[in-house]
């Protein structure tokens, strides 16, 4: 019983980890003068048990998402170092941005379920 409560409280320390990784990063970016990284929103961190790596997964409000994850990339070294003043962890984690499609997926969604919907009731009126 108690291993559970500990690997519990083990994953909650982690989703806390990630989250204050998340907050830093989304200030550390803002800082970056890298013309490259558009408008961009971090959507979440996942970060491995032992804090080696985390993945963070972004999306892009303006710019080119391709770019922006190409200069972030190169910028992950930069900001790991910004991480590691910040966080108060033994051992800060190696990032690796992945652009976030889930935005632009449920966009492609509303648009379909909008043109279904105007093409359902052009179908029931009468004419």
């Amino acid at each position: 019983m108690a291993a559970r409560k500990s690997s519990s409280s083990g994953q909650h320390r982690g989703f806390k980890v990630a989250d204050q990784i998340q907050r830093d990063l989304t200030e550390l970016i803002r800082e970056l003068k890298d013309p490259r990284i558009g408008m961009v929103t971090l959507q979440g961190v996942d970060v491995t048990p032992d804090y080696a790596h985390a993945k963070v997964f972004f999306s892009v409000l303006v710019g080119d998402a391709q770019a922006s994850e190409e200069a972030l990339n190169q910028a992950a070294g930069f900001l790991r170092n910004g991480l590691f003043k910040r966080l108060h962890i033994h051992t800060v984690p190696t990032l690796h941005f992945v652009y976030d499609r889930t935005t632009e997926r449920a966009a492609d969604m509303n648009a379909l379920i909008a043109r279904a919907v105007a093409s359902r009731s052009k179908d029931d009126d009468p004419a």
